[in-house]
C-alpha cells in the first residue's frame, strides 16, 4: 500500500487502487456521474469540429 489515497488522503488499499475504500471510489463515481470531471472546452473548438464534418 503505498501512495496515498486521490479522494481522503489515507493510505491506498490494493483492492481498491487509486482509492483507500470503496466508500472513496464510489465518491470518485459519484462525481463522474454528477459532471465534477469535465473537459474545458472554448465555442470556438465547437465550430471548427462542424466545419471539418461537412
Amino acid at each position: 500500500m503505498s501512495g496515498k489515497c486521490v479522494i481522503c488522503g489515507k493510505p491506498k488499499d490494493e483492492k481498491f487502487k487509486p482509492f483507500c475504500s470503496k466508500r472513496c471510489a464510489d465518491v470518485d463515481l459519484n462525481r463522474w456521474f454528477a459532471g465534477g470531471y469535465a473537459i474545458p472546452a472554448s465555442e470556438e473548438d465547437e465550430g471548427e469540429d462542424k466545419e471539418e464534418r461537412q
